[in-house]
């Protein structure tokens, strides 16, 4: 069985359908409960050709997590990161759910770790620019911390306050401690 029928063999358009596939299933239901079957069909394509462009599902998983923080990045300057990270998390409706699915995926073995080496470390390279102190590292995964430590409460666990809190409000208070934490000596 190959691609559906109707649709040009194209390889870059195949390999972007099932990359939105991915990515919509992973923030839907996590990598586990996410099959290879289940991504193939959303993407009207035949399961061989997921391994054939990205070799296997954690592969798969990497790409969509890198793609988005990378489209992010690109399109972000450093100064705003935080801020646009933040206010896309909490957009109702958003359509970048990257930590929404590393959130809901990072039990997975494996998987976890090869996510928080491709999305920590290129925002935590440029969050680190923003100050000039000594720990600037630090302070750059700190702020990351916060982020996913923020989504995982409001999305995952739903706990109040936090989960139906006013988005601007939650910008004002974290904005204010993360200005203080990536500030510059002048």
């Amino acid at each position: 069985m190959g691609e559906q029928p109707g649709r040009k063999r194209d390889a870059a358009a195949t390999r972007q359908a099932l990359l939105d596939a991915a990515a919509k299933l992973f923030a839907e239901r996590g990598f586990d409960r996410t099959t290879v079957r289940d991504i193939a069909k959303l993407a009207g394509a035949n399961q061989s050709l997921l391994f054939r462009y990205f070799g296997s599902k954690e592969a798969l998983f990497e790409a969509v997590i890198a793609r988005s923080g990378r489209e992010q990045l690109a399109a972000t300057p450093p100064e705003r990161l935080f801020s646009t990270s933040l206010r896309s998390m909490l957009e109702p409706g958003r359509q970048n759910r990257a930590l929404e699915t590393y959130l809901r995926s990072s039990g997975s073995d494996g998987v976890a770790a090869a996510i928080r080496q491709e999305v920590g470390r290129e925002y935590a390279e440029v969050l680190a620019t923003l100050t000039d102190a000594p720990d600037a590292e630090l302070r750059a995964d700190l702020a990351l911390a916060w982020l996913m430590g923020i989504a995982l409460v409001r999305e995952v666990t739903g706990k109040e306050p936090l989960a139906g809190a006013d988005p601007e409000d939650i910008c004002r208070l974290v904005l204010a401690g993360i200005r203080t934490l990536l500030e510059r000596s002048e």
